[in-house]
């Protein structure tokens, strides 16, 4: 393995690690806090228990504290080489990410420090070794590769310890996040998920077992499977921000809405406490995207109006754009408030997919609010940003931008009346969203492409096709606001009054208690006939 390293003296490597608040020493392994983890190691017997804290935080996402008490550890001890482990893990960030945020720089000079100064035994060396492979000409090698060999370095450690089951935890995270978003076989989560299921009787208040049980099984035909994870994990670690959020995965696969608000409330507190802004707009999305399917709309926009005071000028990585691109997008379009749609300001990052979302919401906004015009402009800009997903080698993200441009014409398509062209426009739309999952850094997409192409079949007085493609989006996000609405009126435009009476009683028992919205009124007016 060939890797770049940065050569710096040791005083100067050990002062930059270092040199930051140091983290509360942690005593005891307190379940109520973070969990149950347990990592021997060759280091003084004193930082022990601070040395387990670490990893229950890398293993909770807590990114800032775990680096905290990694570099206290280093402290205490400057030749427990395997912190400075901890510390390159902690700097992946989060390996679900497309792409993560990295601290590649803060890494390489950490890996170099633990070489420097070399753990005491063969095991934690290797640790080493295969946090290191992450890094192996990290800024030419894409992501994708660099993911998957990272899974098999672990794989690897597994092999040579096979008793060692904090190597199994690891390497079932890093399978899981190396399985494409395009994978529908969902092999590697699949195998991830049955080493970590091997490990829960032993490892019941284990938090990355809980943690990563609830990845392997964020997909639409395994989310289930994830309910017992995601009903324990806030519990095994209530004090780490991302574990009070990550339940939140699998509430929102199967359309458990005041479960996902509840456990985010408390998720977006903690992140808030934590000093993590990142996860404070991660968690806010989430809620607003479930407020919004229970109708909660001044839930929804005060949470929206929040956004833009979280101070995310310090991060690198996309969620925190993302989340901010997103909320006041939702907001507008799943509520159909065309014009406001239309009229969203438009906000750049590094990452060309939050701008498009944007202009997505305007382009529907314009063509829905009656000033299809306007939607040109944003057509062509959203095509200008998939190229340049494209020509940066950003497959995934190119597709999904890809997918708002077929949209985006789509609509326009229907406004100027080639209808066939739009209806078809819109097929490919959702065939193309179809072939790729959800990125984690979403509750879901801006609108389901195949729930459009009901809304569009609708517009073209097609219902019973229509009714097909809301009932098919459902089966992939179930309890949608707009998909039983538009199955409700679909049905009852195409002559089925018992379907569309079971969606409606299913739209009204879900949101009936909202803010007053008009398809609610509608629909008690359609199960109030006889």
């Amino acid at each position: 393995m060939q890797i770049v390293l940065f050569r710096i003296p040791l005083a100067v490597l050990l002062m930059l690690v270092l040199t930051s608040p140091l983290g509360a020493e942690y005593v005891g392994r307190s379940p109520a806090e973070l969990g149950k983890v347990t990592f021997p190691t060759s280091c003084n017997a004193s930082v022990g228990d601070t040395f387990a804290r670490g990893v229950a935080l890398l293993h909770s996402f807590w990114w800032s504290e775990g680096e905290s008490t990694f570099k206290a550890v280093l402290a205490q001890d400057p030749s427990c080489a395997i912190a400075a482990w901890g510390l390159a893990s902690i700097y992946m960030n989060n390996p679900f990410g497309t792409p993560p945020a990295s601290r590649p720089a803060d890494a390489l000079a950490a890996l170099d420090l633990a070489r420097r100064s070399p753990a005491k035994t063969q095991r934690e060396r290797d640790y080493v070794e295969a946090a290191a492979v992450y890094y192996d000409d990290f800024s030419t090698k894409p992501e994708p590769a660099r993911a998957l060999a990272r899974a098999k370095a672990y794989e690897a450690l597994v092999a040579k310890y096979p008793s060692d089951e904090e190597a199994k935890i690891f390497y079932a995270l890093y399978l899981a996040a190396s399985q494409p978003l395009s994978d529908q076989t969902y092999a590697s989560r699949i195998k991830a998920a049955s080493i970590l299921e091997g490990l829960l009787p032993t490892h019941p208040e284990h938090p990355g077992v809980a943690h990563y049980l609830i990845h392997c099984y964020d997909e639409p035909p395994y989310a289930s499977k994830g309910l017992p994870s995601a009903n324990r994990y806030a519990g095994i670690a209530p004090a780490a921000p991302h574990a009070l959020h990550m339940p939140s995965h699998i509430y929102t696969r199967l359309g458990s809405w005041t479960e996902s608000i509840a456990t985010n409330r408390r998720a977006t507190i903690a992140a808030k406490q934590g000093n993590e802004p990142g996860e404070t707009l991660h968690t806010m999305d989430y809620t607003v995207y479930a407020a919004l399917q229970l109708a909660r709309d001044n839930d929804a926009r005060a949470i929206v109006a929040a956004a833009p005071d979280v101070d995310i000028s310090k991060l690198t990585g996309p969620g925190a754009p993302y989340a901010r691109a997103a909320m006041p997008a939702r907001f507008a379009v799943e509520r159909g408030a065309w014009t406001e749609a239309a009229k969203l300001d438009v906000t750049s990052s590094r990452f060309p997919y939050t701008e498009a979302m944007t202009r997505f919401a305007r382009a529907l906004g314009a063509v829905r609010g009656g000033t299809a015009a306007s939607a040109a402009p944003e057509l062509a800009r959203i095509v200008e940003l998939r190229d340049t997903l494209t020509a940066a080698g950003n497959a995934y993200w190119a597709s999904e931008v890809e997918v708002m441009r077929l949209s985006s014409a789509a609509w326009i398509a229907l406004s100027e009346k080639r209808n066939d062209e739009a209806a078809a426009l819109m097929r490919q739309a959702a065939e193309t969203e179809d072939r790729n999952e959800k990125a984690s850094v979403t509750p879901g997409r801006i609108l389901p492409a195949r729930e459009l192409l009901g809304d569009l079949l609708l517009a073209l007085d097609r219902p019973a096709d229509a009714l097909r493609e809301y009932e098919m989006s459902q089966i992939r996000e179930p309890n949608r606001f707009r998909g039983l609405n538009g199955s409700a009126m679909a049905a009852a435009r195409a002559g089925d009054r018992a379907k569309a009476k079971g969606y409606y009683e299913r739209l009204v028992a879900m949101a009936g208690a909202g803010d007053p919205r008009p398809e609610i009124a509608s629909a008690k007016a359609y199960l109030a006939l006889r």
